[in-house]
């Protein structure tokens, strides 16, 4: 988007709203958000959540306001504490277009934000451009295999920006000295968060912020060179990949689906991990795919993968029609044994 936003017939006035990590700090999805509102020129800062008022002085950037609530009660992701919080930090900035974070957190909770405010809101959002005096907000429609645009005229407009579709700022301290307003606001929670309980070190496998997605095909659990299946094989040596890396674990739907042909399925891997028309289109900037001849349906969920390789020993295969950077001509067998001595 140009200038011609804060330039235009209708003048908007922007405001960038966030809320901190567990730790107090801000995300990736909350970087590139910023990164976003930097390119649109001037705009407010609003934070909630624990330590706001901290984090504000890392979110380089040309905001001219920067609004902050930070009790306690706004330290951990709760829809009615949380739809209250955005509220009042959208009243009082006076916006008439809020760009936030595509995050859990703000998924649940914006909506009902909106409608206390008699606004609108789009979700899923990867791009912004002016035609004439109208913003258009672009995102993606039926499984991210159309790319349309939409235009509002009801204000606020909050726009929920998808995670990944922008590059992320650098978490650096504020230069210039802008005041920061902190706001009261007393809320009644009607849940209490007791704690927390996250995944074993090592097996979560789903990471949307790893650099590398790495997809396991069906050929993994077929027979080898030596006409035998090591399916044992085969997943130590993905699972060893994945938890040395600290890459993101994908599969094509055969791979998930193999127990209907009454073959062993490997147990690690769900239809949440399908990449492609069935499953999801993640974003990192590399991928790696392996045993997998890269059919269409597959590979539409690469589309947004920047560097694509593939490990195949067909050497026709779809990932060396033109889909893949780079295909090695290799048993991914050998290829991953190679790797996870190298990670050692």
């Amino acid at each position: 988007m140009d200038q011609r936003l804060m330039q235009g017939k209708h003048m908007e006035k922007i405001l960038v709203l966030l809320h901190t990590e567990a730790d107090g700090s801000l995300g990736r999805a909350a970087r590139e958000c910023l990164s976003l509102a930097a390119s649109l020129g001037k705009y407010d800062l609003a934070i909630s959540g624990a330590d706001a008022s901290a984090a504000a002085n890392s979110a380089e950037g040309s905001a001219e306001r920067i609004l902050c609530i930070a009790a306690d009660e706004f330290a951990v992701p709760r829809s009615s504490t949380d739809s209250a919080a955005a509220e009042m930090l959208i009243r009082t900035s006076g916006a008439t277009l809020v760009l936030a974070p595509g995050t859990s957190r703000w998924s649940r909770a914006l909506p009902m934000a909106a409608a206390r405010l008699g606004g609108v809101i789009d979700t899923h959002a990867v791009g912004l451009e002016v035609v004439g005096d109208s913003i258009q907000v672009k995102r993606w429609f039926y499984r991210q295999r159309i790319e349309g645009t939409v235009a509002r005229s009801g204000s606020p407009w909050i726009v929920v920006i998808e995670p990944g579709a922008f590059t992320a700022t650098e978490a650096t301290p504020r230069q210039a000295t802008i005041e920061t307003q902190s706001l009261e606001l007393a809320v009644s929670p009607r849940t209490t968060v007791e704690g927390t309980i996250s995944t074993a070190a090592g097996e979560q496998t789903i990471r949307p912020d790893a650099a590398l997605l790495f997809v396991a095909g069906a050929g993994w659990t077929k027979k080898q060179k030596d006409g035998q299946v090591h399916f044992a094989d085969a997943a130590d040596r993905i699972q060893t990949f994945v938890h040395k890396s600290k890459c993101s674990l994908g599969s094509s739907k055969s791979l998930v689906d193999l127990s209907s042909e009454g073959e062993a399925v490997l147990p690690f891997l769900t239809h949440l991990h399908q990449v492609g028309q069935t499953g999801s289109t993640p974003r990192h900037r590399k991928g790696l795919a392996t045993c997998c001849h890269g059919e269409e349906p597959h590979v539409v969920g690469w589309r947004f993968i920047n560097e694509r390789r593939a490990v195949n020993l067909d050497p026709n295969c779809g990932w060396a029609r033109g889909k893949a950077d780079v295909l090695y001509v290799a048993d991914a067998f050998e290829v991953m044994k190679e790797l996870n001595a190298l990670l050692d």
